[in-house]
């Protein structure tokens, strides 16, 4: 038994389990910021549009048993608009991240050396004079 919890323990505390951890609470977070963007801002909109309810819909089986596939199809409708949604949301966090690490980017260093124009040798660039060559630099 310890050498279970001891395996247990070695388990749990690995980085990447703990970072799925993590994951999973900030999708769940996420989650609740784009089901109330849906439901709050998108769905009003789309409702101005047309306010069909098809989660009423069912077709009657036999002895009151009814198939409610108008529940499945607006579950299938949220679906489709949440992922729309969080397209967008990922184009712009993508878009944000790559102007950021473009305005990170330094201009390239000044050059530390270059080349002796007599002699083609590679030379400090605060040389007055080609260690190769000797000759005078201007």
């Amino acid at each position: 038994m310890k050498k279970l919890l001891k395996e247990f323990r070695d388990f749990i505390n690995r980085g990447n389990v703990m970072d799925l951890a993590v994951g999973v609470m900030i999708g769940a977070a996420f989650k609740t910021i784009v089901d109330s963007f849906v439901g709050d801002i998108i769905s009003p909109i789309l409702g101005l549009f047309g306010s069909v309810d098809l989660s009423s819909l069912a077709l009657p089986l036999k002895d009151g048993v009814n198939l409610g596939y108008g529940a499945f199809l607006t579950a299938i409708i949220n679906f489709l608009i949440i992922a729309f949604v969080l397209l967008i949301f990922v184009k712009i966090i993508r878009k944000a991240s790559s102007l950021a690490s473009k305005k990170k980017e330094e201009a390239p260093a000044a050059p530390t050396v270059k080349i002796c124009p007599y002699c083609r040798s590679e030379i400090s660039i605060d040389a007055t004079r080609c260690p190769h060559c000797t000759s005078e630099l201007g």
